[in-house]
């Protein structure tokens, strides 16, 4: 069992989370692990990157003029805040489409500060205020500019859907029909695979930006320019005081990473000393799944992870200390327990570490 975060209160255990891990280098080679690192596993929104491949594949960014933060708003999991609505809204106008075309539904916002706002204002949310809107705005550029209809993009044997589908498994190396499809919380559809295989797309988005060339050389820019947008503009990825944003801020064009919903992550690192160090031969992809669903602790395994792994420096890790969630305390301000977080990686043909 890979209990990867202990919560005590007091001195008595109170929850144990049991977490997958995958690392792979440039050839896909499985480095460490944890748990199961094949479990097949819903990504939810860390295969964001994935399927807006598709759409930069469509040639729908030179087509309306979209920009880097356009793209990182496609990959992203935002968090409503009004520089994030307004630029779905722009997107939405540069292809023609409207509000009335989404297929997402309003939702509360991710942001504490955000909801508090509405409250006030007594705001009701319409489908552009989606977390996800950023995506369908996306798809909706991606059917215009193939020439299909916009109609029912969000369903799945919608062409542009289709398309996402072979796009997604090609780019995790899978065959189509291995990768398993549901309906997501914001309507589209949204895969399973293998852990590993996330991690290996998310190498290829750091291998990429490393100048890495295969023998697609299309797809290769692609990639590149969806881990430039992500790294250059990652509040558009997530938003102010979310992790996301924290940790590709905090390392500084080094690294790519996004969330999925119920607790899964994937980061692709670009190639340094540190990655050689590790045994890798160029850029690394990481992925992890917390079994309970539990973003909170997700996150805190995330910092430790990779500070475990020695990927980056001490400024960096202090940036994301606010996520390691080392102290409990209750609502009066008393500390009640404590969370310990120990990874049990372990190195491919050797023991734990």
């Amino acid at each position: 069992m890979s209990v990867a975060a202990t919560v005590y209160r007091g001195d008595a255990v109170e929850n144990t989370h049991i977490a997958h891990v995958a690392v792979v280098d440039t050839d896909g080679a499985l480095l460490y692990s944890c748990g199961d690192p094949s479990r097949v596993t819903l990504v939810r929104s860390a295969a964001k990157p994935a399927q807006a491949l598709a759409v930069v594949e469509s040639g729908a960014l030179e087509r309306f003029g979209f920009e880097d933060a356009d793209l990182a708003l496609m990959c992203g999991s935002h968090s409503s805040e009004d520089r994030h609505i307004e630029r779905a809204r722009r997107m939405l106008a540069k292809s023609q489409a409207t509000e009335a075309d989404l297929r997402c539904g309003g939702h509360p916002p991710i942001s504490d500060a955000v909801y508090r706002e509405w409250i006030k204002r007594d705001f009701i949310p319409g489908a552009v205020c989606s977390n996800c809107s950023g995506k369908h705005a996306g798809m909706l550029a991606g059917a215009r500019a193939l020439g299909l209809a916009l109609a029912d993009y969000h369903l799945p044997e919608h062409p542009l859907q289709r398309l996402v589908k072979r796009t997604v498994a090609d780019a995790c190396d899978l065959p189509e029909d291995s990768v398993q499809w549901a309906v997501d919380g914001c309507n589209l559809p949204t895969p399973a695979f293998p852990l590993d295989r996330l991690a290996r797309l998310y190498m290829k988005l750091a291998r990429a930006a490393d100048g890495y060339v295969s023998t697609d050389s299309t797809r290769d820019a692609a990639l590149a320019r969806i881990f430039r947008a992500m790294t250059s503009h990652p509040e558009m990825v997530a938003g102010e005081g979310r992790f996301c944003t924290a940790l590709m801020g905090a390392f500084e064009g080094a690294l790519v990473g996004k969330v999925g919903a119920d607790a899964s992550y994937a980061i692709g690192v670009r190639a340094s000393a540190q990655t050689a160090k590790l045994g890798a031969k160029g850029a690394l992809g990481i992925a992890v799944k917390v079994e309970d669903g539990n973003s909170t602790i997700l996150y805190a395994i995330v910092a430790d992870l990779l500070a475990k792994l020695g990927i980056g420096g001490e400024a960096a890790h202090r940036a994301l200390d606010g996520f390691r969630l080392r102290a409990m305390r209750n609502t009066a301000g008393l500390e009640t327990g404590r969370v310990e977080v120990a990874v049990p990686l372990v190195k491919a043909g050797q023991a734990s570490r």
